[in-house]
């Protein structure tokens, strides 16, 4: 089945044992985009691989979103990861930014996966590596960076990740990940326009 070959080749420095085990006792789902796969609160009692499309992980308070990371093909959520090790209850959300399609690998699988197959740490470290970096960049924009540059830079990574430029989302939408107004992201979306930074169209909001 050329799903498995693809799966084989890109968790292949799981060592194939793993692999094999992970073919063998973890399901594959399709889910639609704007699906809420994890919510705050819930016991994980699944880790997902994504193996095609796009998760976005935010936490949210008061009505209020803050994005914290997309998870990418073959990468994974460490969060989940981390509470379900603990045994303790989601402090984040999950949702498909995009028609995706998933691994998903039992808390209790994983656990016993960590003792048996050390391998499976090197997937797990490398999230911890990319979600490090990734926290520091947003706590980096939000301490330091006025929204227009926050908000350019957003756009150009949702352009990068998404490979779509027009990028085809709503103020609202903007407005609720970087946890601000949508009057605010009108306003400033129009200066970035007029810094001729980006371009809004019927299609979405074009990086120049």
């Amino acid at each position: 089945m050329e799903e498995n070959l693809d799966i084989k080749k890109n968790l292949g420095y799981l060592g194939s044992d793993l692999v094999t085990n992970i073919l063998d006792n973890c399901k594959i789902i399709e889910i639609d985009k704007d699906t809420e796969i994890v919510k705050e609160g819930q016991y994980i009692k699944f880790i997902p691989i994504v193996i095609k499309g796009l998760i976005k992980v935010t936490m949210r308070q008061e009505e209020k979103e803050l994005l914290l990371y997309y998870i990418q093909p073959y990468e994974s959520c460490v969060m989940s990861f981390t509470a379900s090790l603990k045994n303790d209850k989601s402090k984040i959300f999950a949702i498909a930014e995009e028609d995706s399609k998933l691994i998903l690998l039992p808390s209790d699988k994983v656990i016993k996966w960590t003792n048996d197959y050390p391998l499976i740490n090197r997937l797990f470290y490398q999230q911890y590596n990319l979600r490090y970096l990734d926290l520091l960049e947003t706590i980096n924009h939000l301490l330091f960076d006025k929204l227009d540059k926050r908000l350019y830079e957003y756009l150009k990574e949702k352009t990068r990740i998404t490979g779509k430029n027009p990028c085809v989302i709503s103020h609202r939408e903007i407005a609720y990940e970087l946890g601000t107004a949508r009057e605010v992201i009108t306003r400033v979306l129009k200066k970035l326009e007029s810094e001729n930074k980006i371009k809004q169209l019927k299609a979405g909001i074009q990086i120049l």
